[in-house]
């Protein structure tokens, strides 16, 4: 599985240097020396059927609420459901897609990319006490009515504010890419960055980002389930409080209830975790302002 989505990376990616307009190289020769099968340009992926929609739908919900249930346990409620036309090979296929995997311990849950290096977890029994100490990374699957995206965050760990985010609906590295470059630019270098072993976050790609700044990279270990616990909390408030509850239509949609949804989370949510202030207030150093 993780050399396909390597292929598939390299594939997108060599696409995106083919340049169409270019008069004196033909497509054909383009294709040539970056070694690809011109057919693969013009390829599209099948877009998924309604029912499997339905079924991601489906398997998104019962996940958010226990992330804990794997193929076997995700197969049981689907059938329980009414949903017969789904077996263990199907519901694998789609959790996969989705980037799902249950969080209890188990053999063979990391779908990392054996061909990139794994960092140690280096947060175990660390106290983090102040903002920019460490950041965390994920990405989530967001339902659309007519189809899905994924969702990247970047989150401190201290004062729970999402530093960046971006939407794509390809799971590859470039949007994982363009949220870390923005929080960097933005709020400057935590000293520890911690990600899951997905193949996005040990890309060459994404490691040289953090490596250029002198940042500690740290990864979750395999069956921790504390490991990335604020981003996990994280992605079930955004459910619960926006995706579910809009049900957007499009990308463009999501982006702009996403970006609304966030503010509101940063600046005027308060969290009981932080003595009743928002993530902003702490990250900002702000104290809240009293009611008169």
């Amino acid at each position: 599985m993780a050399q396909k989505k390597t292929a598939l990376l390299v594939r997108n990616q060599r696409k995106k240097l083919i340049n169409r307009e270019d008069k004196q190289m033909s497509v054909r020769k383009q294709c040539e020396i970056l070694g690809m099968n011109r057919s693969s340009l013009y390829y599209r992926p099948w877009p998924e059927k309604s029912y499997n929609l339905e079924l991601m739908n489906l398997i998104d919900e019962e996940f958010t609420r226990r992330p804990f249930k794997g193929v076997g346990q995700m197969t049981a409620y689907l059938r329980n459901e009414q949903y017969r036309l789904c077996g263990p090979k199907r519901v694998r296929r789609l959790m996969r897609k989705m980037g799902l995997e249950a969080i209890s311990p188990g053999p063979n849950t990391s779908q990392a990319n054996k061909q990139h290096k794994v960092y140690p977890y280096l947060l175990r029994d660390v106290p983090v006490e102040r903002v920019n100490q460490e950041w965390s990374v994920d990405i989530t699957y967001i339902r659309l009515n007519h189809g899905f995206a994924y969702l990247v965050a970047i989150i401190d760990w201290h004062s729970r504010a999402i530093l960046s985010w971006r939407l794509s609906n390809t799971m590859d590295n470039a949007f994982c890419c363009e949220a870390l470059d923005e929080a960097l630019q933005k709020y400057g270098s935590p000293e520890v960055f911690n990600s899951d072993q997905g193949s996005q976050f040990t890309s060459q790609d994404f490691i040289n980002r953090l490596k250029a700044k002198h940042i500690s990279i740290s990864m979750d270990g395999r069956g921790r389930a504390l490991d990335n616990v604020f981003v996990e909390r994280l992605w079930r408030t955004i459910k619960y409080e926006d995706v579910y509850i809009r049900g957007y239509e499009t990308i463009l949609e999501a982006e702009v209830g996403l970006s609304d949804y966030f503010d509101y989370y940063n600046h005027q949510r308060f969290h009981s975790s932080l003595s009743d202030r928002t993530p902003w207030h702490v990250y900002t150093g702000l104290k809240r302002r009293r009611a008169a």
